[in-house]
């Protein structure tokens, strides 16, 4: 892997993580409505959720559906040009969204990759271990071996 790339050239990024208890697949536009009413019926519980430190995301006004599509759009571009990857979390049984893991870029040199994730205010039952399934996963199916976990 050069320093400035974020997956080694060639890398094939996995597409699912499945357990009993939830299945992650790619975000994308297909997701939108789902998405947006799992995050924006969980605004307080997101922001106050390890890694959402500065307050900036959830929106507490919210969005609007079109701008979640594009939001969701950018994070699908993302995942097509290897520059970051975010998950939908799903429910195993219905299919419904439940939360969402992103794995982004560091801002620090000492990382290899910022792990941050979160579910639905109804589902917190499920942050810890999505945390801990998202972190086996990462060391066993992906190049990067310095996890900054967001304070997880």
């Amino acid at each position: 892997m050069t320093s400035d790339a974020f997956v080694p050239a060639g890398f094939t990024p996995p597409t699912s993580l499945v357990t009993d208890r939830f299945r992650l697949e790619p975000l994308g536009p297909q997701h939108n409505a789902a998405d947006h009413a799992a995050w924006m019926s969980s605004i307080e519980h997101i922001r106050a959720t390890p890694g959402y430190p500065d307050g900036d995301w959830p929106p507490l006004r919210g969005m609007s559906l079109e701008e979640n599509l594009a939001d969701l759009r950018r994070h699908a571009d993302d995942f097509t040009s290897g520059t970051g990857f975010t998950f939908t979390v799903l429910d195993p049984l219905d299919g419904d969204v439940i939360g969402c893991v992103y794995l982004y870029p560091p801002a620090s040199e000492a990382y290899d990759v910022t792990v941050q994730s979160w579910v639905r205010a109804d589902r917190a039952h499920l942050d810890g271990p999505l945390a801990t399934a998202v972190a086996t996963w990462l060391a066993s199916d992906w190049p990067w071996a310095r996890l900054n976990r967001c304070g997880r």
